[in-house]
């Protein structure tokens, strides 16, 4: 079954080279982003969680904890993490889950519920274990971004889609497109006029329904 937005991440108990524990238990009360790989010591995804690892201050700044996902097993997260160090030139402090028997990949609808991997698999079998997934505080999903095995994906989008989630969760606001931190808001058509300009001193009112204003600083 698809895991959509506003569901409830499934509660897993998953194994990772950091030990074991929930899902909900890890998250708390933090915001979370779970990034799955189709296998470890790939190239592109080698530069991912290089990508991720030199974010960490970032990611620390927002309340937020980063998970990986790989279908290898924890002896190789231990020793693909120090590939990933040396490119990314960061620590990578987050754990990866040793997504072995598959748990994480079909209750996440990354694979189908009755597949399985071969004896000897390539990346090519779990190709579509390739998902960035960002999670409130409230166990659910908010969004979730699936890229293919030969594009890399954008780290800086990830952090400004992480961003505007926080922000339009925080001032029940909505963003544009191409919104950046700073940027104006859309004022959601549940609030009045009348109430968005005493709420945010003045608005744009570019259409009867797309209404914009500035966030006080």
């Amino acid at each position: 079954m698809a895991l959509r937005i506003n569901d409830t991440i499934p509660n897993l108990t998953v194994e990772t080279d950091q030990g074991s524990f929930a899902l909900h238990d890890w998250i708390g009360d933090n915001w979370a982003i779970l990034f799955s790989h189709p296998k470890d010591f790939t190239p592109v995804c080698t530069t991912e969680f290089g990508a991720v690892a030199q974010l960490a201050d970032e990611w620390e700044k927002r309340g937020t904890k980063v998970l990986g996902i790989s279908v290898d097993g924890v002896e190789e997260h231990v020793k693909w993490k120090g590939d990933i160090e040396s490119v990314g030139g960061a620590k990578a402090g987050f754990p990866i889950v040793a997504d072995t028997d598959l748990q994480v990949s079909k209750a996440f609808d990354m694979l189908q519920a009755d597949y399985y991997l071969s004896d000897n698999p390539t990346p090519a079998d779990s190709q579509t274990v390739r998902t960035v997934f960002i999670i409130g505080p409230d166990k659910q999903l908010k969004l979730s971004m699936t890229y293919p095995m030969n594009v890399g994906r954008n780290f800086a989008e990830v952090l400004r889609a992480l961003d505007a989630l926080q922000t339009a969760a925080r001032e029940t606001v909505a963003t544009p497109a191409n919104w950046t931190p700073g940027g104006d808001v859309v004022v959601p058509l549940s609030v009045s006029d009348e109430d968005a300009i005493a709420k945010y001193g003045e608005i744009d009112k570019k259409l009867p329904y797309l209404r914009m204003a500035k966030l006080s600083a």
